[in-house]
């Protein structure tokens, strides 16, 4: 059996995710299937190339919902896992039929997919997550931001936080198809070890340093939102908590990047902010409005990289909208 999944490319979770389900896959349903690996990235327009499910089987997991009839398994966590209405429908048809529900699985209540498809598949499946715990742990602190403090967040002691910068900043298409089977094959820094992973680190970790002094440079703070744009350097991949490392009593960050795809607009929240959760604007209901989305905490949105001018509107009408809610006395 060929079984191809695709994953949310440049994300540690994503990678986790996709590791996590080939392990279940092999252990729980078919051991002689085969595994390849394609990284899908929100951008704007369609987002799937329907032409790529070729598998015998074809599994998405931590990225949105596809209608495709190709489509056997997915796996998602994220508030906007829905692209279209059309879609939200879909898949409450398929709840409908055992089948089809036994193999697409949806709950937001779940820090990171990868928690979620580990709950799943020891559940429905028996499939043993002892052996893969430490990945599920981290999973959930990197893609939660359940990090102690914004220096533990920006200065990355962690095996876990080196590889999320190294799977977040990477250009090479074959690197993270690479890596994906190693995550449940051995302990994070092991991985971390490997030489074609450990060779990539110390540029990068150059670079991070480069973009925190960045976006020092270009950050504004201002009733409780910093505000930055960084479209006239190749960043989209650095660390989201920087803007809180610089302004950590801000509750919300929201930064303008580029990439040779896209120009990104990240709006997110302080996970250390003392401000009432109650009174916290859920961001991926903002997201949604310009047709990106996330979660209530954190989101994006993505425009056409020649749209940058779009993109600064956007940011600008979600700046003023966040500063005008700033939550904090």
């Amino acid at each position: 059996m060929r079984v191809r999944v695709f994953y949310h490319d440049k994300c540690f979770d994503g990678a986790c995710s996709a590791s996590l389900f080939t392990r279940f896959h092999r252990e729980c349903v078919a051991a002689d299937a085969t595994y390849e690996y394609h990284g899908l990235v929100h951008r704007a327009g369609a987002l799937f190339d329907e032409s790529e499910f070729t598998g015998d089987e074809n599994a998405i997991v931590d990225f949105k919902y596809s209608a495709s009839p190709q489509i056997t398994w997915w796996f998602d966590h994220h508030q906007s896992a829905f692209l279209t209405p059309q879609d939200h429908e879909h898949f409450l048809a398929c709840q409908q039929d055992a089948a089809c529900a036994g193999r697409k699985f949806f709950d937001p209540k779940y820090t990171s997919c990868t928690s979620f498809l580990a709950h799943i598949a020891s559940t429905r499946f028996g499939f043993n997550t002892g052996p893969v715990a430490d990945m599920i742990y981290w999973a959930n602190i990197v893609d939660g931001a359940l990090y102690e403090s914004p220096e533990a967040a920006v200065e990355m002691a962690a095996p876990a936080m080196k590889l999320t910068l190294i799977i977040e900043s990477t250009q090479d298409p074959e690197f993270i198809p690479r890596l994906i089977p190693l995550l449940t094959e051995m302990p994070l820094g092991e991985v971390l070890a490997q030489p074609f992973v450990a060779t990539l680190l110390p540029p990068l970790l150059e670079r991070h340093q480069q973009a925190i002094e960045l976006i020092r440079e270009r950050s504004e703070e201002r009733d409780g939102t910093i505000f930055f744009d960084i479209t006239d350097h190749l960043l989209e991949g650095f660390n989201k908590f920087i803007p809180y490392y610089l302004h950590p009593n801000a509750t919300y960050s929201i930064g303008l990047s580029k990439s040779s795809f896209r120009t990104k607009v990240a709006v997110g929240s302080n996970p250390w902010t003392k401000a009432d959760p109650a009174k916290m604007v859920n961001l991926a209901q903002v997201c949604e409005r310009y047709g990106g989305g996330g979660h209530a905490r954190v989101g994006a949105i993505s425009f056409p990289p020649d749209q940058a001018e779009r993109a600064r509107v956007a940011a600008a009408e979600i700046v003023a909208e966040l500063r005008a809610k700033n939550p904090l006395p």
